[in-house]
């Protein structure tokens, strides 16, 4: 008989199990890419620090209310199970109470430190996991994944804001790269634990709509993310080294996923690869950037 592995019982692991660590890391990156992008250098460590501290803890608070309000589903998907465990080892009024204080000094140190659009925009990520995709989009339409696609994506304009307010189209250039690249992401997760997601009942898009019509809406979304990440390219944003990484990044992205869905197999490798994209796109923007302002101040002086 197969028997699961049960999650750690000290309430420090499993906090940090319920809090999503490599979720609310993802968070971080792309919120200082945006900082990064509008800035155009990397920005003074003071605000870098703030603002990480404020992404970090506001994502790592709506995670565990997730976890919270997901605690039924979760307990009949055989990959959460460790999860589910961990929300009954730290127990679910404590669980609230921490992610209620994390939640609550993301907001103090944004509205506080930073600015109140960024505060606001926080706000809105945390609404929209917790409520609108946890509650609403995740458990009534296979479609629900696009639109909650939202709170990952505005950490990009959280960054942003907390440099610049006013965003610029380079921000929301960077915001629909996350809310085009997180479908194809989730629909190949999804692929590969449909048998999972139809035990629980979530109707995700393999579930209500079959593999075959998943695989098209993941090949649709999926190409459009090439041309997006070389528009900042295109619109002078980054130079031509950022461009020639994104082709590259890019290409083998597409290889990866056209293979996958071509052949209706290697959806974990998929999902990984979309993961590896989209940082590699992040970082190289982040370089790009920072090392390019560097070039330009030295070609300046000399």
């Amino acid at each position: 008989m197969e028997q699961v592995e049960k999650a750690p019982s000290n309430i420090v692991v499993s906090t940090i199990l319920l809090s999503k660590p490599g979720i609310i890391v993802s968070v971080a990156f792309t919120g200082f890419a945006g900082m990064v992008l509008a800035s155009r250098a990397l920005p003074d460590l003071t605000t870098i620090v703030i603002t990480m501290l404020a992404l970090l803890l506001s994502a790592a608070g709506s995670a565990i209310l997730n976890n919270v309000l997901d605690k039924q589903i979760d307990l009949l998907m055989n990959r959460l199970s460790k999860r589910a465990q961990a929300l009954e080892s730290v127990g679910e009024k404590t669980a609230i109470f921490i992610a209620s204080l994390f939640i609550i000094i993301s907001l103090f140190l944004s509205f506080y430190y930073l600015n109140y659009i960024t505060a606001l925009l926080i706000i809105a990520a945390i609404l929209s996991y917790t409520l609108l995709y946890t509650l609403y989009l995740k458990r009534s339409s296979p479609y629900g994944t696009i639109l909650g696609g939202l709170p990952g994506a505005l950490p990009v304009l959280i960054g942003y804001a907390a440099i610049q307010p006013h965003i610029g189209l380079d921000g929301y250039i960077l915001f629909a790269f996350m809310m085009l690249w997180q479908p194809p992401h989730f629909w190949a997760l999804a692929q590969k634990y449909k048998l999972d997601y139809k035990k629980a009942g979530v109707p995700v898009m393999p579930v209500a709509m079959g593999a075959k019509f998943t695989n098209i809406m993941i090949l649709i979304y999926s190409i459009s993310l090439l041309p997006l990440s070389l528009s900042f390219w295109f619109l002078g944003y980054t130079s031509a080294y950022f461009a020639i990484l994104a082709l590259i990044f890019g290409g083998y992205f597409e290889y990866t996923i056209i293979r996958s869905t071509m052949t209706n197999s290697g959806y974990g490798k998929a999902f990984a690869i979309s993961i590896i994209y989209m940082l590699a796109i992040m970082a190289a923007l982040i370089l790009d950037l920072s090392f390019g302002s560097t070039a330009s101040a030295v070609t300046t002086l000399y």
